[in-house]
């Protein structure tokens, strides 16, 4: 059953759903579903989403999607070993650390972790 007034599903423009796949499928193990050229879907396990083709990436003022990482070292190598590239390295804020990453297909993420688990 759905629950109201929560996030539900996350749409995100990219310009090759496949790279997207195949981006994020080595990076978070997520499980896809092809819809066709134009679209794919993805499931991490708490929230479904999709990669629908666009002519352009999206903006980098637009929302930022951040994920969760137990070892932000780790993941930051990942990121670019898989063609990302880092756009703000590891920082400090209030409660935590984090970096920002666009990934090979010009889309802008982050990805953040806890202080208590700074190495």
């Amino acid at each position: 059953m759905r629950t109201e007034k929560r996030i539900d599903y996350v749409e995100i423009p990219v310009t090759d759903p496949a790279r997207a796949r195949d981006f994020f499928s080595a990076l978070m193990g997520w499980e896809f579903h092809d819809w066709g050229p134009d679209y794919i879907s993805f499931r991490d396990g708490r929230l479904d989403g999709g990669f629908r083709r666009s002519g352009e990436p999206a903006p980098s003022n637009g929302v930022l999607l951040v994920f969760f990482s137990e070892d932000l070292e780790r993941d930051r190598d990942r990121v670019v070993e898989l063609g990302a590239s880092i756009s703000q390295d590891i920082f400090e804020f209030p409660g935590g650390r984090r970096f920002h990453f666009v990934d090979p297909l010009g889309n802008e993420y982050a990805i953040w972790g806890e202080l208590e688990n700074k190495q």
